[in-house]
């Protein structure tokens, strides 16, 4: 069984998605009918992706936000409602990561994570609130360290717990205007700067990761997109406050031994160059 959805003349806005999982949700949207407007801070990222959204036949208008600056992200909306309308559908998934354990992580480092996942989601949806549709759809990204602890990665550890609670209260504040907000919480997905990163420079291809995904397989951008969608959908119309993994059933550990190998690959390569 396979479900379609329509999204045509909605009006969805993807912050971070430019590249990526958020990239694949834009697209995804685009391409059932949505108008989409994406933003990230890089002009070179917002002028490609535009192009390959119409390039597809997708209707989208690019702008250069920094999550971190609540002045340029809020710019962004009163733009979007002004040539489209109330928002339909927003995405927040700004995000940074680096693997760094705790004895070597900067405050700044530190910092920049946090300012990013978690300040940045907060200007996102904060500025967002005055040009959301009623019975509007937030979906943030989140990822596995909001829950599960994992070495070289106290600051995102720290920042997605933030976002997870921030999905939940804002759950329970918009609700009477039948705002829906939920969480994403992906696993290693295929293709992604994320699983190049967070995986051994000896394992591109995030084979380590797959040892501990019980379906066996690396999730796709198209997995994302498809829980996005649905969540944005008729048919999520009563789920708000939730935190959902796409993972293929590692939620314990998904991406908990690769990136912990990175890390230790790091620390090796660091000490041994020392």
């Amino acid at each position: 069984m396979d479900i379609q959805f329509d999204f045509t003349n909605r009006i969805v806005m993807v912050f971070g998605g430019t590249t990526g999982i958020n990239f694949g949700i834009a697209d995804a949207f685009a391409r059932r009918g949505a108008r989409v407007a994406v933003a990230s801070r890089k002009q070179a990222n917002v002028d490609a992706a535009v192009e390959r959204l119409t390039a597809s036949g997708g209707d989208a208008r690019r702008f250069v936000a920094d999550v971190r600056d609540f002045d340029s992200v809020t710019a962004a909306f009163a733009a979007v409602h002004m040539e489209w309308g109330e928002i339909d559908v927003l995405i927040s998934g700004a995000a940074g990561n680096f693997l760094a354990d705790v004895n070597s992580l900067s405050s700044n480092g530190f910092k920049v994570v946090v300012d990013i996942d978690l300040n940045g989601t907060f200007n996102v949806v904060r500025a967002a609130f005055a040009h959301l549709a009623p019975g509007a759809s937030v979906v943030n990204i989140t990822a596995p360290q909001a829950t599960i602890p994992m070495r070289y990665q106290a600051h995102v550890c720290a920042a997605k717990a933030g976002v997870d609670q921030l999905t939940r209260v804002l759950a329970l504040e918009w609700g009477a205007r039948n705002i829906r907000v939920n969480a994403i919480c992906p696993g290693p997905i295929a293709g992604t700067e994320g699983l190049e990163r967070l995986t051994p420079t000896d394992d591109p291809g995030g084979s380590t990761a797959i040892t501990t995904v019980p379906l066996g397989r690396l999730g796709t951008k198209d997995d994302i997109a498809a829980l996005a969608m649905f969540l944005s959908s008729s048919a999520a119309s009563y789920i708000s406050g939730a935190v959902i993994p796409c993972d293929g059933g590692g939620a314990i550990d998904s991406v908990k031994t690769g990136i912990e190998e990175a890390g230790r690959s790091l620390a090796a390569a660091a000490q041994a160059d020392s």
